[in-house]
């Protein structure tokens, strides 16, 4: 998983926890998923305002909110091929939550 982000993680049990979905047990990924979401879109926010500094903030709220929603994080689980490294317990094993778009962009922003 660390070469497939370009990033070697200090405490690889966070790592683990990340991709540890609440099905599983404790300790699961919610608390992660939480920073991550604030994380996630301060890059993004950031990363607009410098590659538009001309764009108003409306525009600017537009295109964040379309790069952080869930189908656009769960676009790059797929990516990185995230869903078959979830933890997952067994009932959202059987009902494919490998697949769910909320899972994998909850695991995304977790992993952030």
């Amino acid at each position: 998983m660390e070469k497939a982000l370009g990033h070697r993680f200090r405490r690889p049990e966070l790592l683990e926890q990340a991709l540890r979905h609440r099905s599983a047990g404790t300790p699961h990924n919610e608390r992660l998923e939480f920073l991550g979401d604030a994380l996630v879109n301060l890059f993004m926010a950031e990363a607009l305002y410098t590659q538009w500094p001309k764009v108003d903030e409306g525009a600017l709220t537009r295109a964040r909110a379309e790069l952080v929603r869930e189908s656009s994080l769960a676009r790059i689980a797929r990516d990185l091929e995230l869903g078959a490294r979830l933890t997952l317990g067994p009932g959202e094993m059987k009902s494919g939550g490998h697949r769910r778009d909320s899972i994998l962009a909850d695991a995304v922003e977790a992993v952030v």
